[in-house]
């Protein structure tokens, strides 16, 4: 029997994937980066080089129009991001939730649905979103697209001016509708940090705490941040407190690798929120990978006579205790809709986005 190795090809692994009791989420071995150490990065910083390889092919660009003015925002004050309810392949439907969404949330997470294989290319969903009045922070996968594509796309998205970048490695094909794509990971969300950051993109990261190797979770962050990463968004790690110790963790390694000094610099956090309105968000929200809700929040909202009211006020208030957090620069309203009520979901998104109230606050300082 032959060693088993990653399956997305990751070298700055493990991916949020892991399963609770350590193994790959697409196969019963155990992951390899599980009982290793973090992975160092060891490129140049800024241009997304590995040691020996050649400049990027557009060299190092100047900041974005669409980054500079969502660093401006979160200079001001916290943001609220809003996941993307909108249907693949589908222009009326992206065009009806970025006309409810615009002037609500500060910018929609944008990348690809873990439901359909086959998308529009974040470039063109981006230019559609924003044609809207709509900030769009686009999400990148490295499932079904080779390094040049990805640095066409970079091109593409900075070209269009979205506020941000965010660098996933991605799910693997055997885990969704499309078992027969041959998936690519030619590059892994580490190494496309680097690229996003070299043309010029605001570049987010996700990082799964509750996820094995719990430990090595925080270190393995500060690594992407050391190869272009800004800012991270936390994904669901069961409440407020276990979102806290990740970022003191998080603070503690940076310190300790000279990227935060008496305590200024490093990191911006997006802590995200569980959004369930009906029963249908609820099943897709149980789908993603290794969720830890906080205790009793799917209980609370749909054992409630009004599970629309409920879910809204649920996630009003989890978001306002997330942005108490030293560092937490937002929050990410997380999920997704019961298919044929997108609108209806983003409306929702709107609804909590007002609740929360930070976009009406004057600015901090």
């Amino acid at each position: 029997m032959g060693v088993f190795t990653c399956p997305k090809k990751m070298e700055y692994g493990p991916c949020g994937g892991v399963g609770f009791d350590g193994c790959c989420e697409v196969s019963d071995h155990r992951c390899v980066f599980v009982d290793a150490p973090t992975v160092r990065w060891p490129g140049v910083a800024g241009d997304g080089r590995m040691p020996g390889e050649p400049a990027p092919s557009q060299g190092v660009a100047a900041a974005n129009a669409g980054a500079e003015a969502m660093r401006a925002v979160i200079a001001e004050r916290q943001i609220v991001v809003a996941d993307f309810p909108a249907r693949a392949l589908d222009a009326a439907s992206i065009a009806e939730c970025a006309a409810l969404l615009a002037g609500e949330v500060d910018a929609v997470l944008a990348g690809d649905s873990g439901a359909e294989r086959v998308q529009f290319s974040p470039t063109y969903r981006a230019a559609l979103i924003q044609s809207q009045g709509l900030a769009v922070w686009s999400g990148l996968n490295c499932r079904d697209r080779n390094r040049v594509a990805i640095e066409g796309e970079l091109a593409g998205l900075a070209d269009v001016g979205v506020g941000g970048v965010h660098c996933v490695t991605g799910d693997h094909t055997l885990t969704g509708s499309r078992p027969d794509a041959l998936p690519v990971f030619d590059l892994d969300s580490t190494r496309v940090a680097a690229l996003a950051r070299a043309a010029g993109h605001l570049v987010s990261v996700g990082d799964s705490p509750a996820t094995p190797p719990v430990g090595e979770r925080a270190a393995r962050l500060v690594e992407k941040e050391r190869a272009g990463a800004e800012i991270a968004f936390v994904n669901h790690a069961g409440g407020v407190e276990p979102v806290a110790s990740f970022i003191r963790d998080v603070r503690r390694h940076e310190e300790a690798a000279g990227l935060r000094v008496r305590g200024t610099g490093g990191l911006g956090f997006v802590g995200c929120v569980p959004v369930v309105v009906d029963r249908g968000s609820a099943e897709l929200l149980a789908t993603f990978t290794t969720l830890v809700l906080p205790e009793g929040y799917l209980e609370r909202i749909l054992g409630a006579r009004d599970v629309y009211a409920e879910g809204v006020a649920a996630a009003i208030e989890f978001s306002q205790g997330l942005l108490e957090l030293s560092g937490m620069i937002g929050v990410n309203l997380s999920g997704g809709a019961t298919p044929g009520r997108e609108g209806h979901f983003a409306d929702a998104l709107a609804r909590i986005s007002a609740g929360i109230g930070v976009r009406q606050r004057p600015a901090r300082g």
